[in-house]
Protein backbone atom coordinates (compact mmCIF):
# COMPACT_ATOMS: atom_id res chain seq x y z
CA UNK A 1 0.00 0.00 0.00
CA UNK A 2 1.10 3.56 -0.64
CA UNK A 3 2.03 5.70 2.33
CA UNK A 4 -0.20 8.69 3.06
CA UNK A 5 -1.68 10.64 5.96
CA UNK A 6 -4.79 8.50 5.62
CA UNK A 7 -2.97 5.25 6.46
CA UNK A 8 -4.32 5.37 10.01
CA UNK A 9 -7.68 4.01 8.82
CA UNK A 10 -6.08 0.56 8.57
CA UNK A 11 -6.13 0.43 12.37
CA UNK A 12 -9.90 -0.15 12.26
CA UNK A 13 -9.46 -3.53 10.58
CA UNK A 14 -10.01 -6.31 13.11
CA UNK A 15 -8.28 -9.67 13.22
CA UNK A 16 -10.59 -12.62 12.64
CA UNK A 17 -8.09 -15.47 12.67
CA UNK A 18 -9.43 -18.96 13.37
CA UNK A 19 -6.97 -20.04 16.02
CA UNK A 20 -5.20 -23.38 15.99
CA UNK A 21 -5.93 -26.20 16.72
CA UNK A 22 -9.52 -25.45 15.62
CA UNK A 23 -10.56 -26.97 12.29
CA UNK A 24 -11.77 -24.51 9.66
CA UNK A 25 -15.05 -25.33 7.93
CA UNK A 26 -16.68 -23.06 5.34
CA UNK A 27 -20.34 -23.52 4.52
CA UNK A 28 -21.88 -21.88 1.46
CA UNK A 29 -25.60 -21.55 0.68
CA UNK A 30 -27.30 -20.44 -2.51
CA UNK A 31 -28.63 -16.91 -2.05
CA UNK A 32 -32.40 -16.88 -2.69
CA UNK A 33 -32.11 -20.10 -4.66
CA UNK A 34 -35.83 -20.76 -4.27
CA UNK A 35 -36.36 -17.88 -6.71
CA UNK A 36 -33.33 -18.89 -8.78
CA UNK A 37 -34.62 -22.45 -9.18
CA UNK A 38 -38.07 -21.16 -10.13
CA UNK A 39 -36.77 -18.71 -12.74
CA UNK A 40 -34.56 -21.41 -14.26
CA UNK A 41 -37.30 -24.05 -14.08
CA UNK A 42 -35.45 -26.61 -11.98
CA UNK A 43 -37.26 -29.92 -11.69
CA UNK A 44 -39.01 -30.49 -8.34
CA UNK A 45 -38.27 -31.86 -5.81
CA UNK A 46 -34.76 -32.54 -7.18
CA UNK A 47 -33.06 -31.48 -10.38
CA UNK A 48 -30.23 -33.92 -11.15
CA UNK A 49 -28.49 -31.53 -13.53
CA UNK A 50 -28.52 -28.76 -10.90
CA UNK A 51 -27.10 -31.11 -8.26
CA UNK A 52 -24.55 -32.33 -10.77
CA UNK A 53 -23.53 -28.71 -11.37
CA UNK A 54 -23.14 -28.07 -7.63
CA UNK A 55 -20.95 -31.18 -7.33
CA UNK A 56 -18.79 -30.15 -10.27
CA UNK A 57 -18.27 -26.68 -8.75
CA UNK A 58 -17.26 -28.28 -5.46
CA UNK A 59 -14.79 -30.47 -7.30
CA UNK A 60 -13.33 -27.30 -8.82
CA UNK A 61 -13.01 -25.76 -5.34
CA UNK A 62 -11.03 -28.73 -4.04
CA UNK A 63 -8.88 -28.72 -7.14
CA UNK A 64 -8.19 -25.00 -6.70
CA UNK A 65 -7.43 -25.03 -2.95
CA UNK A 66 -5.14 -27.88 -1.80
CA UNK A 67 -5.84 -27.18 1.89
CA UNK A 68 -9.49 -28.21 1.50
CA UNK A 69 -9.53 -31.92 2.28
CA UNK A 70 -13.22 -32.79 2.50
CA UNK A 71 -16.58 -31.42 1.33
CA UNK A 72 -20.22 -32.38 1.73
CA UNK A 73 -23.28 -30.89 0.08
CA UNK A 74 -26.87 -31.27 -0.99
CA UNK A 75 -29.48 -29.04 -2.63
CA UNK A 76 -27.91 -25.54 -2.84
CA UNK A 77 -25.41 -25.84 0.00
CA UNK A 78 -21.89 -27.19 0.43
CA UNK A 79 -19.51 -27.44 3.39
CA UNK A 80 -15.72 -27.45 2.92
CA UNK A 81 -13.28 -28.71 5.56
CA UNK A 82 -9.65 -27.55 5.64
CA UNK A 83 -6.78 -29.71 6.85
CA UNK A 84 -6.03 -29.23 10.53
CA UNK A 85 -2.62 -27.62 9.89
CA UNK A 86 -3.88 -25.16 7.27
CA UNK A 87 -2.40 -21.67 7.22
CA UNK A 88 -4.48 -20.62 4.23
CA UNK A 89 -4.80 -16.81 4.13
CA UNK A 90 -3.28 -16.75 7.63
CA UNK A 91 -6.55 -18.47 8.75
CA UNK A 92 -8.44 -15.15 8.42
CA UNK A 93 -12.12 -16.07 8.43
CA UNK A 94 -13.48 -13.25 6.25
CA UNK A 95 -10.88 -13.81 3.55
CA UNK A 96 -11.42 -17.56 3.48
CA UNK A 97 -15.23 -17.55 3.45
CA UNK A 98 -15.42 -14.85 0.77
CA UNK A 99 -12.85 -16.53 -1.45
CA UNK A 100 -14.61 -19.91 -1.34
CA UNK A 101 -18.03 -18.35 -2.07
CA UNK A 102 -16.57 -16.20 -4.82
CA UNK A 103 -14.77 -19.04 -6.58
CA UNK A 104 -17.81 -21.31 -6.26
CA UNK A 105 -20.04 -18.66 -7.87
CA UNK A 106 -17.47 -18.15 -10.61
CA UNK A 107 -17.32 -21.87 -11.33
CA UNK A 108 -21.13 -22.10 -11.27
CA UNK A 109 -21.47 -19.58 -14.07
CA UNK A 110 -18.51 -21.00 -16.02
CA UNK A 111 -19.96 -24.52 -15.94
CA UNK A 112 -23.63 -23.65 -16.44
CA UNK A 113 -23.70 -24.56 -20.14
CA UNK A 114 -22.16 -27.96 -19.44
CA UNK A 115 -25.23 -28.95 -17.47
CA UNK A 116 -27.92 -26.76 -19.04
CA UNK A 117 -26.83 -26.42 -22.68
CA UNK A 118 -30.30 -25.40 -23.85
CA UNK A 119 -31.14 -23.11 -20.95
CA UNK A 120 -30.05 -19.47 -20.60
CA UNK A 121 -28.61 -18.26 -17.32
CA UNK A 122 -31.05 -15.43 -16.67
CA UNK A 123 -29.12 -13.57 -13.98
CA UNK A 124 -26.03 -13.79 -11.80
CA UNK A 125 -26.25 -16.42 -9.04
CA UNK A 126 -24.66 -15.69 -5.69
CA UNK A 127 -23.92 -17.46 -2.45
CA UNK A 128 -23.62 -16.57 1.22
CA UNK A 129 -21.01 -18.30 3.33
CA UNK A 130 -19.75 -18.56 6.88
CA UNK A 131 -16.87 -20.10 8.80
CA UNK A 132 -17.64 -22.73 11.42
CA UNK A 133 -14.80 -23.31 13.83
CA UNK A 134 -14.63 -26.93 15.00
CA UNK A 135 -12.65 -27.43 18.19
CA UNK A 136 -12.08 -31.14 17.54
CA UNK A 137 -12.81 -33.94 15.05
CA UNK A 138 -15.76 -34.91 17.26
CA UNK A 139 -17.33 -31.49 16.73
CA UNK A 140 -16.77 -31.82 12.98
CA UNK A 141 -18.38 -35.26 13.11
CA UNK A 142 -21.44 -33.77 14.82
CA UNK A 143 -21.62 -31.04 12.18
CA UNK A 144 -21.48 -33.53 9.30
CA UNK A 145 -24.10 -35.76 10.93
CA UNK A 146 -26.33 -32.71 11.41
CA UNK A 147 -26.06 -31.68 7.76
CA UNK A 148 -26.68 -35.19 6.44
CA UNK A 149 -29.66 -35.68 8.73
CA UNK A 150 -30.97 -32.33 7.52
CA UNK A 151 -30.49 -33.48 3.92
CA UNK A 152 -32.62 -36.57 4.57
CA UNK A 153 -35.38 -34.71 6.45
CA UNK A 154 -35.63 -31.91 3.89
CA UNK A 155 -35.59 -34.27 0.91
CA UNK A 156 -38.27 -36.51 2.42
CA UNK A 157 -40.51 -33.51 3.09
CA UNK A 158 -39.89 -31.97 -0.34
CA UNK A 159 -40.58 -35.28 -2.08
CA UNK A 160 -43.92 -35.61 -0.29
CA UNK A 161 -44.79 -31.96 -0.82
CA UNK A 162 -44.14 -31.86 -4.56
CA UNK A 163 -45.87 -35.19 -5.18
CA UNK A 164 -48.94 -33.76 -3.46
CA UNK A 165 -48.75 -30.55 -5.51
CA UNK A 166 -48.31 -32.51 -8.74
CA UNK A 167 -51.34 -34.60 -7.81
CA UNK A 168 -53.51 -31.47 -7.76
CA UNK A 169 -53.29 -30.02 -4.26
CA UNK A 170 -52.48 -26.37 -3.72
CA UNK A 171 -49.32 -25.35 -1.90
CA UNK A 172 -51.24 -24.51 1.30
CA UNK A 173 -53.17 -27.79 1.11
CA UNK A 174 -49.97 -29.79 0.70
CA UNK A 175 -48.40 -27.98 3.65
CA UNK A 176 -51.45 -28.73 5.77
CA UNK A 177 -51.37 -32.46 4.89
CA UNK A 178 -47.70 -32.68 5.96
CA UNK A 179 -48.01 -30.59 9.11
CA UNK A 180 -46.61 -32.42 12.17
CA UNK A 181 -46.08 -35.68 10.21
CA UNK A 182 -43.21 -37.93 11.24
CA UNK A 183 -40.69 -39.83 9.13
CA UNK A 184 -42.71 -43.08 9.03
CA UNK A 185 -45.91 -41.25 8.12
CA UNK A 186 -44.21 -39.55 5.19
CA UNK A 187 -42.84 -42.88 3.97
CA UNK A 188 -46.32 -44.41 4.15
CA UNK A 189 -47.85 -41.43 2.30
CA UNK A 190 -45.36 -41.80 -0.55
CA UNK A 191 -45.86 -45.55 -0.84
CA UNK A 192 -49.63 -45.73 -0.40
CA UNK A 193 -50.61 -42.67 -2.43
CA UNK A 194 -47.89 -42.58 -5.10
CA UNK A 195 -46.34 -46.07 -5.06
CA UNK A 196 -42.92 -44.66 -4.13
CA UNK A 197 -40.59 -46.57 -1.82
CA UNK A 198 -38.53 -43.70 -0.39
CA UNK A 199 -35.50 -45.93 0.24
CA UNK A 200 -35.25 -46.74 -3.47
CA UNK A 201 -34.93 -43.10 -4.52
CA UNK A 202 -31.44 -42.11 -5.76
CA UNK A 203 -29.01 -41.85 -2.86
CA UNK A 204 -27.83 -38.56 -4.35
CA UNK A 205 -31.17 -37.09 -3.28
CA UNK A 206 -31.44 -38.84 0.08
CA UNK A 207 -27.87 -38.68 1.33
CA UNK A 208 -26.18 -35.82 -0.52
CA UNK A 209 -22.73 -35.76 -2.14
CA UNK A 210 -19.23 -35.72 -0.76
CA UNK A 211 -15.63 -34.99 -1.80
CA UNK A 212 -12.31 -35.84 -0.19
CA UNK A 213 -8.64 -36.44 -1.00
CA UNK A 214 -6.58 -39.56 -1.61
CA UNK A 215 -3.32 -40.68 -3.30
CA UNK A 216 -2.91 -41.99 -6.86
CA UNK A 217 -0.32 -41.58 -9.67
CA UNK A 218 -0.61 -39.65 -12.91
CA UNK A 219 1.71 -37.81 -15.34
CA UNK A 220 1.21 -34.09 -15.86
CA UNK A 221 1.22 -32.08 -19.11
CA UNK A 222 3.00 -28.85 -20.18
CA UNK A 223 1.33 -25.68 -18.98
CA UNK A 224 0.03 -24.63 -22.41
CA UNK A 225 -1.76 -27.97 -22.70
CA UNK A 226 -3.04 -27.79 -19.11
CA UNK A 227 -5.42 -24.94 -19.88
CA UNK A 228 -6.88 -26.69 -22.93
CA UNK A 229 -7.17 -30.05 -21.15
CA UNK A 230 -8.73 -28.73 -17.94
CA UNK A 231 -12.17 -28.46 -19.51
CA UNK A 232 -11.79 -31.94 -21.03
CA UNK A 233 -10.93 -33.45 -17.66
CA UNK A 234 -13.93 -31.78 -16.05
CA UNK A 235 -16.18 -32.93 -18.90
CA UNK A 236 -14.95 -36.50 -18.43
CA UNK A 237 -15.68 -36.24 -14.70
CA UNK A 238 -19.17 -35.00 -15.42
CA UNK A 239 -19.83 -38.03 -17.63
CA UNK A 240 -18.63 -40.28 -14.83
CA UNK A 241 -20.99 -38.53 -12.42
CA UNK A 242 -23.93 -38.99 -14.73
CA UNK A 243 -23.29 -42.72 -14.91
CA UNK A 244 -23.47 -43.07 -11.13
CA UNK A 245 -26.30 -40.71 -10.17
CA UNK A 246 -28.92 -43.45 -9.93
CA UNK A 247 -26.95 -45.98 -7.94
CA UNK A 248 -24.86 -44.30 -5.26
CA UNK A 249 -24.05 -41.32 -3.12
CA UNK A 250 -21.32 -39.46 -5.00
CA UNK A 251 -17.93 -38.86 -3.52
CA UNK A 252 -15.32 -36.92 -5.42
CA UNK A 253 -11.87 -37.87 -4.22
CA UNK A 254 -9.11 -35.42 -4.93
CA UNK A 255 -5.92 -37.41 -5.13
CA UNK A 256 -2.24 -36.80 -4.74
CA UNK A 257 -0.67 -37.54 -8.12
CA UNK A 258 2.91 -37.87 -9.19
CA UNK A 259 3.66 -35.13 -11.68
CA UNK A 260 6.63 -34.22 -13.87
CA UNK A 261 7.48 -30.57 -13.16
CA UNK A 262 11.02 -30.36 -14.58
CA UNK A 263 13.98 -32.51 -15.66
CA UNK A 264 17.42 -32.98 -14.13
CA UNK A 265 20.74 -32.45 -15.95
CA UNK A 266 20.53 -35.95 -17.42
CA UNK A 267 17.04 -35.38 -18.83
CA UNK A 268 15.33 -37.54 -16.22
CA UNK A 269 11.93 -36.29 -15.03
CA UNK A 270 11.74 -34.79 -11.54
CA UNK A 271 8.36 -35.56 -9.99
CA UNK A 272 6.24 -34.25 -7.12
CA UNK A 273 2.76 -34.93 -5.77
CA UNK A 274 -0.36 -33.09 -6.91
CA UNK A 275 -4.08 -33.68 -6.45
CA UNK A 276 -6.60 -35.00 -8.94
CA UNK A 277 -10.09 -36.45 -8.71
CA UNK A 278 -11.53 -39.96 -8.64
CA UNK A 279 -14.95 -41.19 -7.47
CA UNK A 280 -15.91 -43.23 -4.41
CA UNK A 281 -19.23 -43.66 -2.59
CA UNK A 282 -20.63 -44.31 0.86
CA UNK A 283 -23.87 -43.78 2.75
CA UNK A 284 -22.77 -42.35 6.11
CA UNK A 285 -20.30 -39.50 5.94
CA UNK A 286 -20.08 -39.16 9.75
CA UNK A 287 -19.61 -42.89 10.31
CA UNK A 288 -16.48 -43.97 12.12
CA UNK A 289 -15.86 -46.94 9.81
CA UNK A 290 -16.03 -44.84 6.66
CA UNK A 291 -13.97 -41.95 7.98
CA UNK A 292 -11.21 -43.98 9.58
CA UNK A 293 -10.67 -46.28 6.62
CA UNK A 294 -9.34 -43.36 4.55
CA UNK A 295 -5.83 -42.27 5.68
CA UNK A 296 -6.16 -38.95 3.82
CA UNK A 297 -9.05 -38.01 6.12
CA UNK A 298 -7.80 -39.07 9.53
CA UNK A 299 -4.24 -37.92 8.84
CA UNK A 300 -5.21 -34.45 7.63
CA UNK A 301 -8.28 -33.86 9.81
CA UNK A 302 -8.42 -36.44 12.62
CA UNK A 303 -10.02 -39.69 13.81
CA UNK A 304 -13.67 -40.26 14.66
CA UNK A 305 -13.54 -42.40 17.83
CA UNK A 306 -17.20 -43.48 17.90
CA UNK A 307 -20.36 -43.34 15.82
CA UNK A 308 -22.85 -40.56 16.42
CA UNK A 309 -26.63 -40.63 16.58
CA UNK A 310 -28.53 -37.61 17.84
CA UNK A 311 -26.68 -34.32 17.50
CA UNK A 312 -26.64 -32.28 20.71
CA UNK A 313 -28.71 -29.05 20.51
CA UNK A 314 -25.78 -27.05 21.92
CA UNK A 315 -23.68 -28.14 18.97
CA UNK A 316 -26.37 -27.07 16.54
CA UNK A 317 -26.66 -23.66 18.21
CA UNK A 318 -22.91 -23.16 17.90
CA UNK A 319 -22.99 -24.17 14.22
CA UNK A 320 -25.68 -21.56 13.57
CA UNK A 321 -23.89 -18.74 15.38
CA UNK A 322 -23.23 -15.60 13.31
CA UNK A 323 -21.01 -12.68 14.34
CA UNK A 324 -22.54 -9.22 13.84
CA UNK A 325 -21.09 -5.89 12.78
CA UNK A 326 -21.27 -2.89 15.09
CA UNK A 327 -24.56 -0.98 14.69
CA UNK A 328 -24.73 2.66 13.56
CA UNK A 329 -21.30 2.59 11.96
CA UNK A 330 -20.20 3.03 8.37
CA UNK A 331 -19.59 -0.49 7.10
CA UNK A 332 -17.22 -0.83 4.14
CA UNK A 333 -16.91 -4.14 2.33
CA UNK A 334 -13.74 -4.24 0.28
CA UNK A 335 -13.09 -6.96 -2.28
CA UNK A 336 -9.79 -7.65 -4.08
CA UNK A 337 -9.07 -9.83 -7.08
CA UNK A 338 -7.33 -13.04 -6.08
CA UNK A 339 -4.19 -13.67 -8.15
CA UNK A 340 -5.01 -10.76 -10.49
CA UNK A 341 -1.74 -8.85 -10.22
CA UNK A 342 0.05 -10.30 -7.20
CA UNK A 343 0.35 -13.60 -5.36
CA UNK A 344 0.67 -15.30 -8.74
CA UNK A 345 -0.58 -18.74 -9.67
CA UNK A 346 2.19 -21.27 -10.13
CA UNK A 347 2.13 -24.01 -12.74
CA UNK A 348 5.35 -26.06 -12.81
CA UNK A 349 8.15 -23.47 -12.68
CA UNK A 350 6.09 -20.73 -14.35
CA UNK A 351 4.41 -17.96 -12.37
CA UNK A 352 1.20 -16.61 -13.87
CA UNK A 353 -1.22 -13.88 -12.84
CA UNK A 354 -4.82 -13.55 -14.01
CA UNK A 355 -3.92 -10.36 -15.86
CA UNK A 356 -1.00 -12.11 -17.58
CA UNK A 357 -2.96 -15.19 -18.60
CA UNK A 358 -5.64 -12.99 -20.13
CA UNK A 359 -3.11 -10.59 -21.65
CA UNK A 360 -4.38 -7.41 -20.04
CA UNK A 361 -2.80 -4.28 -21.43
CA UNK A 362 -0.14 -2.72 -19.19
CA UNK A 363 -0.12 -0.54 -17.15
CA UNK A 364 -3.93 -0.25 -17.47
CA UNK A 365 -6.46 -2.25 -19.44
CA UNK A 366 -9.44 0.05 -19.93
CA UNK A 367 -11.80 -2.79 -20.85
CA UNK A 368 -10.85 -4.71 -17.70
CA UNK A 369 -11.52 -1.61 -15.58
CA UNK A 370 -14.88 -1.06 -17.28
CA UNK A 371 -15.80 -4.68 -16.59
CA UNK A 372 -15.04 -4.11 -12.91
CA UNK A 373 -17.22 -0.99 -12.97
CA UNK A 374 -20.07 -2.87 -14.61
CA UNK A 375 -19.95 -5.47 -11.83
CA UNK A 376 -19.95 -2.74 -9.18
CA UNK A 377 -23.03 -1.18 -10.79
CA UNK A 378 -24.75 -4.60 -10.64
CA UNK A 379 -23.96 -4.86 -6.92
CA UNK A 380 -25.47 -1.44 -6.16
CA UNK A 381 -28.53 -2.30 -8.23
CA UNK A 382 -28.97 -5.51 -6.24
CA UNK A 383 -28.40 -4.10 -2.73
CA UNK A 384 -30.24 -0.88 -1.94
CA UNK A 385 -28.34 -0.52 1.33
CA UNK A 386 -25.08 0.06 -0.59
CA UNK A 387 -24.95 3.80 -1.32
CA UNK A 388 -21.46 4.26 -2.74
CA UNK A 389 -18.60 2.26 -4.21
CA UNK A 390 -15.07 3.16 -5.20
CA UNK A 391 -12.81 1.00 -7.34
CA UNK A 392 -9.35 0.92 -8.82
CA UNK A 393 -7.45 -1.85 -10.59
CA UNK A 394 -8.81 -5.18 -9.24
CA UNK A 395 -10.34 -3.85 -6.02
CA UNK A 396 -13.66 -2.29 -5.04
CA UNK A 397 -14.95 -0.81 -1.78
CA UNK A 398 -18.70 -0.80 -1.07
CA UNK A 399 -20.16 1.57 1.53
CA UNK A 400 -23.37 0.57 3.31
CA UNK A 401 -25.68 3.19 4.69
CA UNK A 402 -25.12 3.93 8.36
CA UNK A 403 -28.50 2.53 9.46
CA UNK A 404 -28.21 -0.63 7.37
CA UNK A 405 -29.58 -3.88 8.75
CA UNK A 406 -28.70 -5.94 5.67
CA UNK A 407 -28.65 -9.64 6.64
CA UNK A 408 -29.24 -8.53 10.24
CA UNK A 409 -25.68 -7.15 10.15
CA UNK A 410 -24.18 -10.64 9.91
CA UNK A 411 -20.74 -9.86 8.53
CA UNK A 412 -20.11 -13.20 6.82
CA UNK A 413 -23.32 -13.07 4.81
CA UNK A 414 -22.77 -9.46 3.74
CA UNK A 415 -19.17 -10.06 2.64
CA UNK A 416 -19.84 -13.32 0.80
CA UNK A 417 -23.03 -12.13 -0.92
CA UNK A 418 -21.25 -9.07 -2.34
CA UNK A 419 -18.08 -10.96 -3.31
CA UNK A 420 -19.93 -13.84 -4.98
CA UNK A 421 -22.41 -11.61 -6.85
CA UNK A 422 -19.54 -9.43 -8.09
CA UNK A 423 -17.66 -12.52 -9.26
CA UNK A 424 -20.53 -14.25 -11.06
CA UNK A 425 -21.37 -10.97 -12.80
CA UNK A 426 -17.71 -10.66 -13.82
CA UNK A 427 -17.88 -14.06 -15.53
CA UNK A 428 -21.26 -13.44 -17.17
CA UNK A 429 -20.25 -10.05 -18.56
CA UNK A 430 -16.71 -11.04 -19.59
CA UNK A 431 -17.79 -11.51 -23.21
CA UNK A 432 -19.35 -8.03 -23.31
CA UNK A 433 -15.96 -6.43 -22.69
CA UNK A 434 -13.69 -9.08 -24.20
CA UNK A 435 -15.71 -10.53 -27.10
CA UNK A 436 -12.62 -12.00 -28.77
CA UNK A 437 -10.84 -13.23 -25.64
CA UNK A 438 -11.64 -16.51 -23.90
CA UNK A 439 -11.96 -16.58 -20.12
CA UNK A 440 -9.30 -19.18 -19.32
CA UNK A 441 -10.37 -20.09 -15.80
CA UNK A 442 -12.77 -18.87 -13.08
CA UNK A 443 -11.66 -15.64 -11.37
CA UNK A 444 -12.28 -15.03 -7.68
CA UNK A 445 -12.28 -12.18 -5.15
CA UNK A 446 -11.65 -12.12 -1.42
CA UNK A 447 -13.36 -9.66 0.89
CA UNK A 448 -13.49 -8.13 4.33
CA UNK A 449 -15.80 -5.79 6.24
CA UNK A 450 -14.60 -2.86 8.35
CA UNK A 451 -16.69 -0.60 10.58
CA UNK A 452 -15.78 3.10 10.61
CA UNK A 453 -17.31 5.01 13.53
CA UNK A 454 -17.55 8.53 12.04
CA UNK A 455 -18.31 10.25 8.76
CA UNK A 456 -14.86 11.88 8.71
CA UNK A 457 -13.05 8.58 9.13
CA UNK A 458 -15.15 7.05 6.35
CA UNK A 459 -14.15 9.87 3.99
CA UNK A 460 -10.52 9.44 5.05
CA UNK A 461 -10.78 5.75 4.13
CA UNK A 462 -12.06 6.64 0.65
CA UNK A 463 -9.36 9.31 0.31
CA UNK A 464 -6.75 6.69 1.27
CA UNK A 465 -7.92 4.43 -1.54
CA UNK A 466 -7.78 7.26 -4.10
CA UNK A 467 -4.33 8.37 -2.96
CA UNK A 468 -3.25 4.77 -3.32
CA UNK A 469 -4.76 4.73 -6.81
CA UNK A 470 -2.69 7.76 -7.85
CA UNK A 471 0.61 6.58 -6.38
CA UNK A 472 0.31 3.06 -7.76
CA UNK A 473 -0.86 4.19 -11.18
CA UNK A 474 1.92 6.72 -11.54
CA UNK A 475 4.52 4.12 -10.55
CA UNK A 476 3.05 1.46 -12.84
CA UNK A 477 2.88 3.87 -15.77
CA UNK A 478 6.58 4.68 -15.38
CA UNK A 479 7.50 1.05 -14.78
CA UNK A 480 5.76 -0.33 -17.86
CA UNK A 481 7.00 2.46 -20.11
CA UNK A 482 10.54 1.59 -19.02
CA UNK A 483 9.93 -2.11 -19.64
CA UNK A 484 8.44 -1.40 -23.07
CA UNK A 485 11.48 0.74 -23.89
CA UNK A 486 13.77 -2.26 -23.43
CA UNK A 487 14.71 -2.35 -19.75
CA UNK A 488 14.20 -5.52 -17.71
CA UNK A 489 11.72 -5.48 -14.85
CA UNK A 490 14.55 -5.51 -12.33
CA UNK A 491 16.29 -2.59 -14.07
CA UNK A 492 13.00 -0.66 -14.15
CA UNK A 493 12.44 -1.25 -10.43
CA UNK A 494 15.96 -0.10 -9.61
CA UNK A 495 15.54 2.97 -11.83
CA UNK A 496 12.38 4.05 -10.00
CA UNK A 497 13.61 3.25 -6.50
CA UNK A 498 13.34 6.31 -4.26
CA UNK A 499 11.82 8.58 -6.93
CA UNK A 500 9.13 11.08 -5.94
CA UNK A 501 5.99 12.23 -7.76
CA UNK A 502 7.70 15.16 -9.53
CA UNK A 503 10.58 12.97 -10.70
CA UNK A 504 8.21 10.38 -12.14
CA UNK A 505 6.26 13.07 -13.97
CA UNK A 506 9.51 14.42 -15.43
CA UNK A 507 10.56 10.93 -16.48
CA UNK A 508 7.29 10.35 -18.36
CA UNK A 509 7.44 13.77 -20.00
CA UNK A 510 11.13 13.84 -20.97
CA UNK A 511 11.62 10.22 -22.03
CA UNK A 512 8.22 9.23 -23.35
CA UNK A 513 6.41 12.50 -24.13
CA UNK A 514 3.61 11.66 -21.69
CA UNK A 515 2.02 14.35 -19.55
CA UNK A 516 0.72 12.35 -16.60
CA UNK A 517 -2.13 14.75 -15.81
CA UNK A 518 -3.56 14.26 -19.30
CA UNK A 519 -3.94 10.48 -18.92
CA UNK A 520 -7.55 9.20 -18.76
CA UNK A 521 -9.30 9.97 -15.48
CA UNK A 522 -10.33 6.34 -15.03
CA UNK A 523 -6.62 5.49 -14.61
CA UNK A 524 -5.68 8.43 -12.37
CA UNK A 525 -8.84 8.87 -10.29
CA UNK A 526 -10.36 5.42 -10.18
CA UNK A 527 -14.14 4.96 -10.43
CA UNK A 528 -16.94 6.14 -8.14
CA UNK A 529 -20.32 4.43 -8.36
CA UNK A 530 -23.47 5.89 -6.83
CA UNK A 531 -27.14 6.65 -7.45
CA UNK A 532 -27.86 9.92 -9.21
CA UNK A 533 -30.04 12.40 -7.33
CA UNK A 534 -31.23 13.99 -10.55
CA UNK A 535 -31.07 13.29 -14.28
CA UNK A 536 -27.47 13.47 -15.50
CA UNK A 537 -25.76 13.31 -18.88
CA UNK A 538 -23.87 10.09 -19.48
CA UNK A 539 -21.63 8.66 -22.17
CA UNK A 540 -21.00 4.92 -22.22
CA UNK A 541 -22.41 4.71 -18.71
CA UNK A 542 -20.08 7.38 -17.27
CA UNK A 543 -21.18 10.82 -16.01
CA UNK A 544 -20.27 13.65 -18.39
CA UNK A 545 -19.49 16.66 -16.21
CA UNK A 546 -20.61 20.15 -17.09
CA UNK A 547 -23.19 19.13 -19.70
CA UNK A 548 -26.95 19.24 -19.69
CA UNK A 549 -28.77 15.93 -19.94
CA UNK A 550 -29.21 14.55 -23.43
CA UNK A 551 -32.60 13.24 -24.67
CA UNK A 552 -32.12 9.98 -22.79
CA UNK A 553 -30.20 10.80 -19.62
CA UNK A 554 -29.86 8.56 -16.61
CA UNK A 555 -32.99 8.90 -14.54
CA UNK A 556 -33.01 10.02 -10.93
CA UNK A 557 -31.99 7.16 -8.68
CA UNK A 558 -30.19 5.20 -11.38
CA UNK A 559 -26.68 3.96 -10.69
CA UNK A 560 -23.94 5.93 -12.46
CA UNK A 561 -20.15 5.78 -12.74
CA UNK A 562 -17.95 8.86 -12.37
CA UNK A 563 -14.19 9.46 -12.34
CA UNK A 564 -13.74 12.35 -9.97
CA UNK A 565 -11.79 13.69 -7.02
CA UNK A 566 -13.30 12.24 -3.84
CA UNK A 567 -10.42 13.36 -1.64
CA UNK A 568 -11.56 16.97 -1.63
CA UNK A 569 -14.77 17.65 0.28
CA UNK A 570 -16.24 19.44 -2.74
CA UNK A 571 -17.56 16.20 -4.25
CA UNK A 572 -19.39 15.26 -1.07
CA UNK A 573 -20.83 18.74 -0.66
CA UNK A 574 -22.18 18.57 -4.22
CA UNK A 575 -23.68 15.12 -3.60
CA UNK A 576 -24.90 15.11 0.02
CA UNK A 577 -27.58 12.53 -0.84
CA UNK A 578 -25.01 9.77 -1.45
CA UNK A 579 -24.25 9.14 2.19
CA UNK A 580 -27.28 11.05 3.51
CA UNK A 581 -25.26 12.49 6.34
CA UNK A 582 -24.57 16.08 7.35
Amino acid sequence: MANSKYEYVKSFELEDEVMLPNLILVRIDGRDFSRFSQVHEFEKPNDEAALNLMNSCSFAVLEEYPDIIFAYGYSDEYSFVFKKTSRFYQRRASKILSLVASFFASAYVTKWKEFFPQRKLEYSPSFTSKVVSCASPEVLQAYLAWRQQDCHANNQYETCFWMLVKSGKTISEAQEVLKDTQKQQKNELLFQKFGINYKTLPELFRQGSCLFKKKVIIIDLPIEIWFSMKATKISLLNNMIGAHLKICVIFFVLCFVEETVKHDENGNPVKRLRRKAVLVHSENIAGRSFWNEHPSLYNDIGHFTKDIGRVEPDFVRSFRFESKLLPLTWVVVRIDGSHFHSWPLQFADVMLWFSDVHEFEKPNDEQALKLMNSCAVAVLEEFEDIHFAYGVSDEYSFVLKRESELYKSHSSKIISAIASLFTSTYVIRWGDFFPHKELKYPPSFDGRAVCYPTYKILLDYLAWRQVDCHINNQYNTCFWMLVKSGKTKTQSQDYLKGTQTREKNELLSSQFGIEYNTLPLIFRMGSSVFRSKEAVAVKNGVVVSGKKPKPKPKREGEVVVDHCNIIERGFWEEHPHILSYS
